[in-house]
């Protein structure tokens, strides 16, 4: 044994560098997890600078940060291995495709990555989903989603407010278009409801994170912030087309106000679905 050379004795450097991700802390893997996304971060920073979408994902990624403040004291010591390199592989792939996919796919998967990072890490008993939810929320994907789905969702607002307005005017549709006792209202970019998504299912993962809902029953209440949001939508769209046609059409501030109201009840009957059965469990237990 003492003739046997030390080259051999010594580890392979894989299984060293194994050994060091391992045994490094979680602060300082996380923040390494956070820095190898650099190119990441320049993407979505240039496109909140140049106005080419909302800056709403930043919301999303301080409510990760606030949940990984709030359980600082309760990280795991030994991270969870399958989140790991999982969080790994994605950085390493995320790298690999960089200028050579749509820098929104990259994104995503660069945000994914953070989320298994974070994951690895966090208590079993916080949920999967939601934290994955904000993940892909912290992209700044609402100018795509306007894009593909903004029509739709018109089309889907103005067939629904046509069938509510029929009931005291006369009403035909045409694409994203209503005439209404003959004048023509357009539902328009703004009335598609994507900012009112994104904010309903921001609230419907952050409600669950902070009441600490399973990933079962945060994922079947879903269509319910679906369901939420499009009636929510529709019933602005309708009161503010009524208003026009009927002569008392608002002033901007007036139709921002409505807005407003109506996202606000949106939100809050959200919350209400994902908070409410948690804390009648928590009293009866």
């Amino acid at each position: 044994m003492s003739n046997m050379s030390p080259r051999l004795l010594q580890m392979p450097r894989f299984v060293r560098f194994g050994i060091a991700i391992d045994t490094a802390s979680e602060w300082g893997w996380l923040a390494l997890l956070a820095v190898a996304l650099w190119p990441t971060w320049w993407w979505m920073g240039q496109r909140m600078v140049d106005g080419s979408d909302d800056p709403l994902g930043v919301l999303a990624l301080a409510a990760l940060g606030a949940l990984l403040w709030q359980h600082r004291l309760r990280l795991r010591a030994a991270p969870r291995l399958g989140f790991q390199v999982t969080a790994l592989a994605g950085v390493i792939l995320t790298t690999a495709v960089h200028n050579q996919l749509p820098d929104l796919l990259v994104g995503l998967i660069g945000l994914l990555s953070l989320a298994a990072g974070l994951l690895a890490f966090l208590p079993a008993r916080v949920a999967v989903t939601p934290v994955l939810g904000l993940s892909v929320l912290s992209l700044p994907l609402l100018a795509s989603l306007q894009f593909y789905a903004g029509f739709p969702l018109r089309v889907v607002t103005a067939e629904a407010s046509r069938w509510l307005l029929a009931l005291t005017h006369t009403v035909e549709r045409s694409g994203a278009s209503l005439v209404v006792d003959g004048q023509l209202i357009i539902v328009d970019a703004p009335c598609s409801g994507v900012q009112m998504a994104w904010l309903g299912y921001f609230t419907a993962c952050a409600v669950a994170l902070a009441t600490g809902r399973d990933n079962r029953s945060f994922v079947v209440r879903l269509p319910v912030v679906g369901l939420l949001v499009l009636l929510g939508n529709v019933l602005r769209n309708t009161v503010l087309v009524s208003l026009q046609v009927s002569g008392n059409s608002l002033p901007g501030w007036g139709h921002d106000s409505v807005g407003l109201v109506v996202l606000g009840t949106v939100c809050a009957g959200i919350a209400w679905a994902m908070g409410t059965s948690v804390s009648r469990e928590r009293a009866a237990s």
